[in-house]
C-alpha cells in the first residue's frame, strides 16, 4: 500500500507538471500578447562641425532617424550655450544641436553636434573681440585642470559693448568638469578706453545654477601678449581672475 501511494503522488506530479508547460493551457480566452518593437535610431550626417569666423550662414547637415529600416520623423532643436540663440544663425555662440525621435511605442532617441561659430580675433586695441583660451583662479588658488581651458568668446555687440561667454574662466565648466549649466554668462562690458583698461560693467550677472552675484572688478588689455586679464568677486566669498589668451 505504501508503494503504491508514493506512485500515485509521482504520477500527480509529472502531471501538474506536463500541464504547466502546455502552452494551450490556461486561464480561459488567454492569450500571448507578445509585440516586437523597433528601436528609434538617429544617425548624423557628418560630425561637430566649426565655422568660419566672417561666416554669413550655416546649413546644417541634418540627421536620419529609423525604426526597424523605416524612415520616422526627426525634431532638431538649437540652442546656444553662451548667448541663448536658438539658430546657430544668431551668430557667434558655441552651439548644441539636438536630433530626437520617437517610434511607435514613443521610445525616445536622441543624439547631438556641436557647432562652433567663432568670434574673428580682434588687434586688442581698438577692439577686445575674439576667440580664447583661459587660465583662472580663485583667491588666488589655480589647481590643475583650471589652465588653457576653452574655447571663450567675447563679442562685440556693437558701440563699443561687448559679452563675455564666462565671467568666472570655466571654474566650474572646464575646471570642476561639470559643463555649462555651471557657468557665469551675461557679463556685457563698455570699453570707454581699452588703452586706458577703462571698462564698465553694464550690470552684475548670476552663475548658472549655483546663484549668487557677480560683480565686475576690472579688466587689464595687454595687445602684445594678446591677454585680457579679467577680475570678477562673487558674492560667496571667492574672487576670480582669469588670464584669456587670444587663440592664434
Amino acid at each position: 500500500m505504501k508503494k503504491n501511494k508514493i506512485l500515485l503522488i509521482t504520477f500527480s506530479i509529472i502531471g501538474l507538471i506536463m500541464t504547466s508547460c502546455d502552452p494551450s493551457v490556461g486561464a480561459p480566452g488567454a492569450s500571448d500578447n507578445s509585440e516586437i518593437t523597433f528601436l528609434p535610431l538617429i544617425t548624423l550626417e557628418g560630425g561637430d562641425i566649426t565655422l568660419d569666423c566672417n561666416a554669413t550662414s550655416y546649413s546644417d547637415p541634418g540627421a536620419v532617424a529609423s525604426a526597424g529600416g523605416v524612415v520616422i520623423d526627426l525634431d532638431t532643436k538649437v540652442s546656444g550655450k553662451y548667448f541663448g540663440g536658438t539658430s546657430v544663425n544668431d551668430g557667434p555662440d558655441s552651439y548644441s544641436v539636438s536630433y530626437s525621435a520617437f517610434n511607435d511605442d514613443d521610445i525616445p532617441a536622441t543624439d547631438f553636434r556641436s557647432v562652433l561659430f567663432p568670434v574673428c580675433n580682434s588687434d586688442l586695441v581698438t577692439s577686445i573681440a575674439g576667440m580664447y583660451t583661459a587660465s583662472v583662479s580663485r583667491n588666488g588658488s589655480s589647481p590643475d585642470g583650471y589652465q588653457d581651458n576653452g574655447p571663450f568668446l567675447i563679442k562685440d555687440l556693437g558701440d563699443d559693448r561687448y559679452a563675455i561667454s564666462d565671467a568666472q574662466g570655466g571654474w566650474y565648466e572646464y575646471g570642476r568638469a561639470i559643463g555649462v549649466a555651471y557657468a557665469t554668462p551675461g557679463l556685457i562690458l563698455k570699453a570707454n578706453n581699452i588703452a586706458g583698461n577703462d571698462f564698465t560693467a553694464e550690470s552684475t550677472v548670476a552663475t548658472n545654477t549655483f546663484g549668487g552675484t557677480n560683480t565686475f572688478e576690472s579688466l587689464v588689455v595687454d595687445p602684445v601678449a594678446k591677454t585680457l586679464t579679467l577680475t570678477v568677486n562673487w558674492s560667496f566669498g571667492f574672487k576670480f581672475e582669469t588670464v584669456f589668451t587670444q587663440t592664434d
